[in-house]
């Protein structure tokens, strides 16, 4: 199997890599997380966009930008599209779906402070080169249960983030239906569903280690390291 190139991302037993199209995040799906960035956790799905440019395959590097200083990890289950749609059934969603991968939605917490103060857009915040790691896409042929997907990140080897896909405010099929009635969604587009609490604070030379399993074994790993922008 080949690396990832820019842009691109890799899936296991794929020889060659897709070209990553739209980065769609989703904020607030976990109930604590939510909780823990002061709402409610009984708001709609709230969707923003990363450019391909935010893309880093495992092995690589989060640079963190000169005009932060207030880096922070967040740990998430990353759906890769495989056939377009659009206003996409919540039943027939999962036909969709290329396969699973564990990304980090890599955030600038005071950048994004400042844009919520502003009622500024969160694109800098969430956009910026290297904000969007991403462990190579396990086929969906291999994930009977999404629902059954749970997710962890390690920082330095201590554990940070535990969460399952079980305990999502809207599932997977929900996400993906919610999702196409306002994108339409193409083959490579990336969808990162959310993280669990637990979300803190990283620096330069500190080590991400995430994995996704099937509560049973494990079926994609990341390793990222931080550093500073030159």
């Amino acid at each position: 199997m080949l690396p990832a190139m820019a842009h691109s991302f890799s899936v296991s037993g794929v020889a060659t890599a897709i070209p990553a199209g739209k980065i769609i995040g989703v904020g607030r799906n976990y109930r604590e997380h939510a909780r823990e960035m002061g709402a409610s956790g009984e708001e709609p799905p709230l969707l923003f966009l990363k450019p391909a440019s935010a893309l880093v395959p495992d092995g690589g590097f989060v640079r963190r930008p000169a005009f932060s200083l207030s880096l922070h990890h967040e740990v998430e289950i990353v759906v890769a599209i495989g056939g377009s749609g659009k206003h996409i059934a919540e039943a027939a969603a999962l036909e969709h779906v290329l396969g699973y991968a564990v990304g980090l939605d890599m955030t600038l917490r005071d950048v994004q402070a400042e844009a919520k103060r502003r009622g500024h857009p969160w694109a800098v915040a969430k956009g910026f080169d290297t904000s969007a790691p991403l462990s190579a896409v396990v086929p969906a042929s291999a994930v009977p249960d999404p629902a059954a997907l749970a997710l962890e990140l390690r920082v330095n080897g201590e554990l940070r983030q535990t969460g399952r896909a079980a305990d999502m405010i809207f599932a997977i099929p929900a996400l993906i239906a919610f999702v196409s009635n306002i994108f339409t969604l193409d083959r490579g587009d990336l969808i990162f569903t959310g993280t669990p609490a637990g979300v803190g604070e990283v620096f330069p030379d500190d080590v991400l280690e995430a994995a996704l399993t099937d509560l049973t074994h494990r079926l994609a790993h990341l390793k990222v390291t931080v550093v500073d922008d030159p």
